[in-house]
């Protein structure tokens, strides 16, 4: 009859071949997430190996063989790292302890009527805890032996990515074609590039944020300056959010003495930041990062849900790589 709408179905075909790739698709993403440390290893070292195999080639070109070259570049680098900290870390130690214990009286500058104390624990609550001690004891235990796994891991595989120049076209030979290769190998040597020039410029960075910091907090007389500008230099390869975060502890310290010192401790604070963003950051990193600041910090929400801290770290880079890679697919599509 007229007047009246029929109504129609409309029908979605969906074939076999879409529902079975729908489901390996979700079952490969679930596997990578269940080796995500692995893949975090092999990350990390290829980072090290972007920022190291220039020094190797340097070296080369002296007439030391590629093995020995490698081998020296890798151990010189390490060794260098531990000798820093082997300088730092014991009075950052004490300096951290002293700090932990002192939680409560810095707390109590915020809210004074709140009693804080890190012995607020009675016998009965005591007695209740020891049934679980094993069982949490044996799960630090454990992170602590993975942990040590996973540095000895990215170290070796730093060494062998270093050692096998050609890795990454020696892995694909067998899969892709001569063209296909190049184009991997090329789009790799763009990634490489960038990483090194983000892990130098970040390591800069860090070390003279840090400097920066412990002399103007030595100068206000604050206390733990060494721990609070190890902290400071840290949080500097958290992009944006990291400055505010390590400002906060010391403005606690400080407000505990005085109004004025807390103030000056946040004008410090200011002064260093706009030193690293009217100099340092356009001179060293701007050109190996270059990020929207809202997609970076999208990037650090998702890498510390996926990986912790270990994933907000790697955020950067990753989105590097990633940016490096679709503007490769699409200048290549348009061509």
């Amino acid at each position: 009859m007229d007047g009246v709408l029929n109504n129609k179905k409309i029908v979605v075909e969906i074939s076999w071949k879409t529902i079975v790739f729908s489901v390996i698709f979700l079952l490969g993403l679930y596997f990578f997430y269940l080796i995500r440390d692995l893949i975090f290893s092999l990350f990390i070292a290829f980072i090290f190996r972007s920022a190291l195999l220039p020094i190797v080639q340097k070296v080369r070109r002296l007439g030391v063989p590629h093995l020995i070259a490698s081998v020296l570049v890798f151990f010189v680098f390490l060794s260098a790292f531990v000798l820093f900290f082997s300088f730092v870390l014991p009075p950052l130690v004490i300096e951290t302890s002293n700090f932990i214990k002192s939680i409560p009286q810095y707390l109590s500058v915020i809210s004074p009527d709140q009693e804080y104390s890190l012995n607020n624990f009675n016998l009965n609550s005591s007695l209740n805890f020891l049934p679980n001690f094993t069982s949490g004891f044996l799960s630090v235990l454990s992170s602590v032996f993975s942990n040590i796994f996973f540095v000895i891991m990215t170290l070796f595989l730093s060494l062998y990515f270093i050692i096998q120049e050609n890795f990454i076209r020696d892995i694909l030979v067998n899969f892709l074609g001569e063209k296909h290769i190049d184009t991997v190998v090329e789009v790799s040597l763009k990634i490489e590039k960038r990483l090194a020039s983000w892990l130098w410029g970040q390591l800069f960075l860090m070390f003279v944020i840090g400097l920066l910091t412990y002399i103007g907090l030595s100068f206000l007389n604050i206390k733990y300056a060494l721990a609070l500008a190890v902290l400071a230099g840290l949080l500097e390869v958290v992009p944006n959010v990291g400055p505010v975060l390590s400002l906060i502890p010391a403005f606690l310290i400080a407000l505990s003495n005085s109004y004025l010192q807390a103030v000056s401790v946040v004008g410090l604070y200011f002064f260093i930041q706009q030193f690293e963003n009217t100099l340092i950051v356009p001179l060293i990193m701007r050109k190996a990062v270059g990020l929207n600041p809202i997609i970076t910090l999208l990037a650090l929400v998702i890498g510390g849900r996926l990986g912790g801290v270990l994933g907000i770290i790697l955020s950067i880079p990753v989105l590097i790589s990633l940016q490096i890679i679709l503007f490769e697919f699409l200048s290549r599509k348009q061509d």
